[in-house]
């Protein structure tokens, strides 16, 4: 059994219904099912760095099963860019993690280890904003 807890007006998504809390709420989830909080939740227009456009990729495939196919074409695309981009250290290993975690189709795994991967990026990004404005 899974307890989550929802803030006002916090979005979850439960086996792709949109569901929005009107006033603090506790949610019993008592079987498995496909479940996305509100934070892990990432729009379309939001997926605006090879790393984000990623984790949108891997996000579809966990949420729409019945598109499944096309968003693992999407995911393939986008990933193969990144190894060649990142290939050493922990951006590295954490492609190496979604790498497996597609292999056996486990989408949330992939989500967790997109997100470390999308920190690095902004970090990156970050470090070399300085030496591009000189």
């Amino acid at each position: 059994m899974l307890r989550i807890s929802l803030k006002d007006q916090e979005k979850i998504i439960i086996n792709g219904a949109i569901i929005r809390s009107a006033g603090k709420s506790t949610l019993m989830v008592e079987n498995r099912c496909t479940i996305l909080r509100g934070k892990d939740i990432m729009e379309p227009e939001e997926a605006n760095t090879p790393t984000k456009r990623l984790y949108f990729a891997c996000m579809m495939a966990y949420l729409d099963p019945e598109n499944r196919e096309q968003h693992q074409d999407s995911i393939l695309d986008l990933y193969q860019p990144l190894m060649g981009i990142f290939q050493s250290g922990e951006p590295q290993v954490n492609l190496i993690e979604i790498g497996k975690a597609l292999a056996i189709s486990d989408f949330y795994k992939a989500l967790t280890e997109c997100r470390q991967l999308i920190d690095y990026e902004a970090e990156a990004m970050n470090r070399a904003a300085p030496a591009d404005a000189d």
